[in-house]
């Protein structure tokens, strides 16, 4: 019986390419699962044999470890230079995609407020 190793949920496209490198070399035979059309289904990295898990399992926490220090380290390199990304800079990338986020935002807080002003006697 297949027995998910990794889920896919929010994994950048490059972590997620690794890790079916990293299998796909180390000759685990695995199938992956999309989110589907409408994003309801869970996409997923799936071992087709139970047999083959603790070789995946110890792979995939290897890897997460080093990926981690690598990632770690690449921040502290772009802080230092300081081209590390900022609030601020992704406030300035994107302006009206923000202003369009927060007063989105405010009305929900607005209207959730007025509802239970409304309701109280």
């Amino acid at each position: 019986m297949a027995k998910i190793l990794f889920r896919l949920n929010g994994v950048p496209d490059d972590e997620a390419y690794e890790v079916r490198e990293l299998l796909a070399s180390n000759a685990i035979d695995f199938y992956e699962t999309t989110p589907g059309n409408w994003g309801v289904s869970m996409p997923a990295i799936w071992l087709n044999d139970d047999s083959q898990f603790e070789q995946a399992r110890a792979l995939l926490d290897a890897y997460q470890k080093e990926r981690t220090s690598r990632m770690r380290a690449e921040y502290a390199r772009l802080k230092r230079e300081g081209k590390n990304l900022t609030f601020f800079d992704a406030i300035k990338q994107k302006p009206v995609s923000f202003a369009i986020h927060l007063a989105l935002a405010l009305l929900v807080i607005y209207l959730s407020a007025r509802l239970v002003l409304d309701l109280a006697p």
